[in-house]
């Protein structure tokens, strides 16, 4: 899930770094939340529960969910990735989740302004990318 593409498709789920964010997705305790505008689906975000044998970008533990997000470029500047993050973070401190942990990539300045406005902070380096944080 890279922010600097157009699109996802099926074939990326091939890949395994890609994979566990999204086979074996469970409602019993992964969660996710899509927004709608007029024209249909503008926004995902959903948070996955890893294990330490197949971690995700910015995995913390495995106690600790890791978020996806993506907003479509007609959504984007809209509030539409906030409202989705703070429903997720509403959500997991009502569940007792110790917080929510992601990736962010350098050069994406506008989720990682969002992601520090809802308290979350850098908490470790992988790659190209920074592993945030946010503490309940």
């Amino acid at each position: 899930m890279n922010w600097q593409t157009a699109s996802f498709v099926d074939a990326d789920l091939d890949r395994p770094e890609f994979a566990h964010y999204v086979v074996g997705f469970d409602p019993s305790h992964d969660h996710g939340v899509v927004a709608v505008d007029g024209d249909g689906p503008v926004g995902v975000a959903w948070v996955r529960f890893l294990p330490e044998d197949d971690p995700g970008y910015g995995f913390v533990a495995e106690d600790v969910p890791e978020l996806t997000m993506a907003v479509e470029e007609r959504g984007r500047g809209r509030g539409i990735g906030t409202a989705l993050l703070a429903r997720l973070l509403d959500a997991g401190r009502a569940a007792g989740w110790r917080g929510v942990s992601l990736s962010v990539e350098d050069g994406n300045t506008g989720a990682r302004i969002t992601y520090e406005r809802a308290g979350f902070r850098t908490v470790g380096r992988n790659g190209d990318s920074d592993t945030m944080l946010v503490r309940f």
